[in-house]
């Protein structure tokens, strides 16, 4: 956890951004309506020659820049989000009660509807994509409820909030100036409203990643994630394949481990880099075919092929239902690095198919 900085460091920090920000935008006319926050505004009009770079215009930075105030509530719920990290000895939650909030009635009953209403064209996105119409669905009612809770944060304010605040300004800064790109090819400035922390639309894309993935799903020519459910789930299904999604695999499998299983013996000896409190959890890549030699039997769903790799997880420990992991899962954990999150959009995807 980074300490916090002192009032007068603060204070330093600014008056030093504020002095080489009105530098650097010294070459350029400002058009923007002030905030009443000097350092802030200074900051934001610091980024034009950034923003000049990457292909926007000034008429452009001027009219998304013009009104963003400094959001003090932005910057406490990332703090909130942040807070302490887990040290190692922290005990991990049980994800049985993860599971009954997230893969509930509700859910089920309405990624059914959502894919029922919606199957000719998920059918069509799967061919394209080669991922399964029920696991687009169940990241879209994971992320937004099916396109109900999509956030109401300015979108260009809250990013440039939270990269003026400066502590994690290297992801940050990126997104805002790519909102100001998005702007630039086309996309209203009215329609970028989110998170806090800059995911927008039904599948809560950061701006960079809108700006790589985002795909036209219904034909008019356009990538509108934020009211078309067509372009949002297409997104959905290139991003994954992106992510390296194999057609013709599920992403896991409920098993039973027997009594008396070696888990050391199957240990993974990797040091993830990205995401290890998620990764450290899982086994070593082996075969389905050796698993079931240790004794796995599934404990429901289609077993996959016996040449498919798969790490072995136990959520909530021995004697509880595990699940073989394939490919497909890391897929998932690339859109959300949370095996919670991960395991519930799969088990989610399942009971909408029954």
């Amino acid at each position: 956890m980074r300490r916090k900085t002192s009032g007068i460091a603060r204070f330093l920090k600014v008056t030093a951004v504020a002095a080489s920000a009105w530098t650097m935008a010294a070459s350029a006319p400002l058009h923007a309506q002030g905030s009443g926050d000097p350092g802030f505004d200074a900051y934001v009009q610091s980024l034009w020659p950034k923003a000049q770079a990457k292909g926007v215009s000034r008429a452009t930075f001027d009219r998304v820049t013009a009104g963003l105030r400094y959001n003090a509530r932005v910057v406490a719920l990332d703090r909130d989000n942040l807070g302490s990290p887990p040290s190692p000895n922290t005990p991990i939650p049980a994800f049985a009660p993860y599971k009954a909030k997230h893969v509930d009635a509700a859910r089920i009953g309405g990624g059914r509807r959502v894919h029922d209403r919606l199957l000719p064209l998920l059918s069509r996105i799967e061919a394209r994509t080669g991922v399964p119409t029920s696991i687009m669905i169940a990241i879209f009612g994971h992320e937004t409820a099916y396109g109900q809770v999509t956030g109401n944060f300015d979108l260009p304010e809250a990013l440039a909030t939270l990269a003026y605040e400066g502590r994690r300004r290297s992801l940050f800064e990126p997104e805002f100036l790519a909102t100001l790109q998005m702007v630039e090819r086309g996309v209203p400035r009215q329609v970028l409203k989110g998170s806090w922390a800059g995911a927008f639309g039904y599948p809560q894309f950061l701006p960079s990643v809108y700006l790589e993935v985002a795909e036209d799903g219904d034909g008019d020519g356009r990538a509108n994630i934020w009211s078309s459910e067509a372009d949002a789930i297409e997104s959905i299904g290139a991003y994954l394949r992106r992510a390296g999604w194999r057609a013709g695999q599920p992403w896991g499998v409920a098993v039973r481990v027997p009594d008396g299983f070696n888990r050391a013996r199957v240990a993974s000896k990797l040091q993830a880099t990205r995401c290890p409190r998620v990764f450290e959890r899982h086994s070593r890549w082996r075969s389905m075919a050796e698993w079931r030699a240790d004794g796995i039997v599934p404990a429901g769903g289609r077993w996959p092929a016996d040449h498919v790799q798969a790490t072995l997880l136990e959520p909530d420990g021995p004697g509880k239902t595990a699940y073989l992991l394939t490919g497909n899962y890391r897929a998932i954990l690339d859109y959300n690095c949370s095996n919670f999150y991960a395991l519930s959009v799969g088990l989610l995807a399942d009971e909408i198919d029954r």
